[in-house]
């Protein structure tokens, strides 16, 4: 780890739930319903763009990023990932990690803005989680 020390942007802290630390990168839940949505974001001070990594924390990355995409289709048996790195209103490098389904309210567009956020039941988020902690080997 670098000296300065990591912290995850307000922001991000706001709209989501940890769901626990791969090497790199912590994996968080967004706190929306509509739809399975996780970010991965590197535990790295001051990183805003992929290419601020070294080579091997940009290659360990898109492992983790793979990992979180391979136990989210299986646990979600979704129809297709979407998988972005856009940090348009929130600087710190985060990649979004998102489930979607052709019945999903914003397909086939993209989930930006199309609807306002739904909270999460409880019980079914604490079954997702549960259920991607497994997969991720992540306590």
């Amino acid at each position: 780890m670098n000296s300065v020390a990591w912290s995850l942007h307000p922001q991000l802290a706001k709209d989501t739930v940890e769901l626990g630390d791969l090497v790199l990168s912590r994996v968080l839940v967004i706190k929306d319903a509509n739809y399975p949505w996780l970010l991965v974001v590197p535990r790295r001070p001051g990183i805003v763009e992929i290419i601020d990594l070294d080579e091997i924390e940009q290659a360990q990355l898109m492992v983790e990023i793979v990992r979180v995409a391979r136990a989210l289709k299986a646990v979600t048996q979704c129809d297709k990932l979407n998988i972005a790195a856009l940090g348009n209103a929130v600087p710190q490098l985060h990649v979004h990690v998102i489930a979607r389904r052709k019945t999903d309210k914003a397909w086939p567009k993209p989930v930006w803005g199309v609807a306002e956020p739904l909270d999460h039941d409880f019980a079914e988020l604490d079954r997702f989680m549960h259920a991607m902690k497994k997969k991720l080997w992540v306590s």
